[in-house]
């Protein structure tokens, strides 16, 4: 599954993912695979994930950050140190 990481609370070990579904998920910071620690800017990025139902609950596991292509650049402005085309 994909979808969006709402927040992650690194100090507290969680946070929640809002999948296409518009289900938010918990998300621990066990539920994170492996090289795909959880950031402390991460609100808004892609991810993937499995749903897991543990104690009656669902939960996001094997949590991975999506890579993009390529990055975005910044566009330049006529008059704010860009170049006119």
């Amino acid at each position: 599954m994909q979808g969006t990481m709402l927040w992650f609370n690194a100090d507290k070990g969680y946070g929640f993912i809002q999948t296409e579904d518009d289900e938010r998920l918990y998300v621990a910071r066990t539920g994170f695979a492996t090289d795909h620690e959880p950031q402390p800017r991460c609100k808004g990025r892609e991810v993937s994930f499995q749903r897991e139902i543990a104690e009656g609950d669902a939960r996001a596991v094997n949590v991975a950050f999506v890579e993009r292509g390529e990055p975005r650049r910044a566009r330049l402005r006529k008059g704010r140190g860009g170049s006119s085309l």
